[in-house]
C-alpha cells in the first residue's frame, strides 16, 4: 500500500480558552499576523506536526497543549483542557481541506492577567462571549467557540467543572456567582446552598485555611479537594 495514493487532508487544533473576568465570562481571542484572514480575530490554535518516515508526528492532545503554551504562554499543566469535537465542513479553509480538532480549556481568573499573545499572532484579547454574535471571526470559529460553551454549560449539572474558573480558594457566594456567569442565568441560592453541602459531604469540597474580609463579617473559604 502506498500512502501517496490516499487523500492527505491538513489537520489542525483550535482552543476555546474560557475565564472569568469582571464578573464576565471571557473567550480569548488573537488577532491572526498572517493569511488567510490577515489582521481578523480567531481562537488560538494551528496544525498538528507531522513528521517523516517512520515518526508520524505529535498527537492531536500534545497538539493542543503546544498550542497552549505557544499562544497564550500558559502552561497545559496550570490549565484545564479537554478535547470538544471535530470539524471538517468542507471549504472551511480557503487555503486547503482542513480538519480541526476543537478543545476547550478553562482558566482561573487569577491566571488570566498572565496570558500574552505569542506565535504567529500579533495581540490577544479576553472578549466576551455575548459579543461573539456580533464579531466577524476567522474560518468557522465562533461555530466553534459556541459549541464549546454550550459544552461548558451542560456539564455544570453534573460536573465539578465550575471549579476550573475560580480561585484556588472562595466562598459560597463566589462559587455561586461562577455557577451563574457561565450558566448565563440566576441560580437560586437555596437550591445552591443544598447542592454545597451534598459537595462538602461527598468529599469534593473542604474548608481552606484563613478568611474572606466582606462587608459584614469575615466569611469562610473552601477550596476544590483534588485527589491525591
Amino acid at each position: 500500500m502506498n500512502a501517496r495514493d490516499y487523500p492527505r487532508p491538513s489537520v489542525s487544533v483550535d482552543l476555546v480558552v474560557l475565564t472569568i473576568v469582571d464578573a464576565q465570562l471571557r473567550v480569548l481571542l488573537v488577532k491572526r499576523k498572517i493569511p488567510p484572514f490577515k489582521g481578523s480575530w480567531a481562537l488560538p490554535g494551528g496544525f498538528v506536526r507531522v513528521g517523516e518516515g517512520d515518526d508520524q508526528g505529535e498527537d492531536l492532545d500534545a497538539a493542543a497543549r503546544r498550542e497552549l503554551q505557544e499562544e497564550t504562554g500558559l502552561g497545559p499543566d496550570r490549565v484545564f483542557l479537554e478535547q470538544l469535537f471535530t470539524f471538517g465542513k468542507a471549504g472551511r479553509d480557503p487555503r486547503m481541506r482542513v480538519i480541526t480538532v476543537a478543545y476547550y480549556a478553562l482558566v482561573r481568573p487569577d491566571l488570566a492577567p498572565l496570558v500574552r499573545a505569542g506565535g504567529d499572532v500579533s495581540d490577544a484579547e479576553w472578549v466576551e462571549v455575548s459579543a461573539l454574535e456580533k464579531m466577524e471571526l476567522a474560518f468557522d470559529h465562533r461555530d466553534i467557540a459556541q459549541a464549546a460553551l454550550e459544552r461548558v454549560r451542560g456539564k455544570l449539572d453534573y460536573s465539578d467543572i465550575a471549579f476550573e474558573l475560580v480561585p484556588v480558594t472562595f466562598t459560597i457566594p463566589e462559587l455561586r456567582h461562577v455557577y451563574a456567569i457561565v450558566a448565563g442565568r440566576e441560580v437560586d441560592p437555596g437550591n445552591f446552598r443544598r447542592r454545597f453541602n451534598r459537595m462538602m459531604e461527598n468529599g469534593v469540597l473542604e474548608k481552606a485555611p484563613g478568611k474572606r474580609i466582606t462587608v459584614s463579617k469575615p466569611a469562610t473559604v473552601y477550596r476544590f479537594k483534588r485527589a491525591s
